[in-house]
Parts: structure tokens; sequence; C-alpha cells
């Protein structure tokens, strides 16, 4: 489970993921509807749709991880677990932009890091089907 590096990379991208509840991905004043401000941190559990999205993918890439039996399975799922992390960075962007002022906070960090480990996963998972097929070929 752990001897291959994209089960790493899948490891750290659900520990990211589920860091991205605690460490905010943004802080800032949000205008509220009786047109005064407030300071509110931007997090995965500000919002429904980020509380759900960062939950599957927390799960999903940890779950994926014990699919290591399953190549073909594992490089699908995880491909669908890029694809679900680059549209939470989405809703991410898109809640930015009901602030008026504020920072990137540590989070941004840690939410822009999921795609790039899982990436990095795929490729690992791509390489390992690659070497299946040229021992496969030996035999």
């Amino acid at each position: 489970m752990i001897q291959r590096i994209q089960s790493i990379w899948l490891l750290v991208s659900a520990l990211c993921a589920a860091f991205s509840y605690e460490f905010p991905f943004y802080s800032g004043n949000k205008l509220n509807p009786d047109a005064t401000q407030s300071f509110e941190k931007l997090d995965a559990g500000s919002n429904f749709i980020l509380l759900i999205t960062t939950a599957v993918l927390a799960a999903g890439c940890f779950y994926i991880i014990f699919l290591y039996k399953n190549r073909e399975q594992q490089f699908w799922l995880t491909l669908a677990a890029l694809g679900l992390s680059v549209i939470n960075l989405f809703i991410y962007f898109n809640e930015v932009q009901k602030y008026t002022s504020g920072n990137m906070a540590l989070g941004s960090v840690l939410s822009i890091g999921i795609p790039i480990l899982l990436l990095l996963a795929v490729m690992g998972i791509r390489k390992d089907q690659k070497l299946v097929k040229s021992v496969d070929r030996l035999r």
C-alpha cells in the first residue's frame, strides 16, 4: 500500500483536504446584506458546497490508496478526484470574489497543492501500468 510513491501522494492530498477544514483559504472583510462589513475566514466549512466537495475529496483520496491491486480503477478514480479538486478550487476562488478586501491564508497553499499532488499520483500510477505491461511482454 504505502510502498508505492503514488500512495504517499494520495495520502498527503487527503491530509491537505482534511486540513483545509482547520486552516482558512482566505480571510478578509465580507459585505453583509445590511451594508456592513464583517471580518470572516473562508475555509472548507464556510459553504455547504465546499463542505461536501472537500469531504468527498478527502475521503476519496484516502479510499483510492487501498485500490493498489486494481491500477486501472485507481487511475480513473484519481483522475476524477483531480477534476473534483479543480472544481473545489473554482468554488473557493468564486467565494473569494464576495470579499471586499483580505489576504490569502495558509489553507490556500494546501488547497492549491491538492491537484498538484493528485497529478503526481496519476503519473505514478501510469508509470506502474507501463512497468507491468513491459514485464508482461517479457514473460
